[in-house]
């Protein structure tokens, strides 16, 4: 016999999840337009919504586009340890580079700094809390957050989302 509290309980719960996830979605989007409303620049690379959205699958859409964050561990790009340079997944702008990654033990891809130039800063008030976002300074892209708990030589952490970027092998030899 079915527990009819157990069943409205277990009904309440699944709405409740499906109305979190309805607002986290709406307010993903209201964050992305705040952010460019407080920042106020444009970018050498602009595209309209639609285009990014046709030129992006949608997670990464969500995450470049919309501030999201991707799960913690899901990347392959947490765990590259090859050579090379890791670049915007928006439009291929060169980030970082192999060399000034470290393994953080957070579940996302984490450097001490990023390449003269290709990122910029504005400060993220979202979730009850001060952060310093950080993104594509040729298209605006969101990439992760920086803190200051990182390893020498610099004390930060440039904490990514993996799917925000790609990642470039250097080449093997002269070219």
């Amino acid at each position: 016999m079915i527990d009819r509290r157990a069943t409205l309980l277990a009904f309440a719960a699944s709405g409740a999840a499906v109305a979190g996830l309805a607002a986290s979605s709406l307010a993903a989007g209201w964050r992305a337009r705040a952010a460019e409303a407080e920042e106020g620049k444009t970018f050498p690379l602009v595209k309209s919504d639609d285009e990014w959205r046709r030129l992006l699958p949608s997670e990464q859409y969500r995450v470049l586009r919309g501030h999201g964050t991707e799960p913690s561990g899901s990347s392959p790009l947490d765990r590259e340890k090859r050579a090379g340079t890791f670049h915007c997944a928006g439009c291929d702008q060169a980030l970082f580079a192999s060399g000034d990654k470290f393994e953080s033990g957070t579940g996302w891809p984490s450097f001490t700094r990023p390449l003269d130039g290709a990122v910029g800063k504005r400060v993220d008030r979202s979730f009850f809390m001060t952060r310093t976002e950080v993104h594509c300074a040729n298209c605006g892209g969101h990439l992760g957050h920086v803190f200051e708990d990182g390893p020498p030589p610099t004390g930060l952490r440039y904490c990514m989302n993996g799917i925000a970027m790609t990642f470039k092998p250097a080449a093997n030899g002269p070219a």
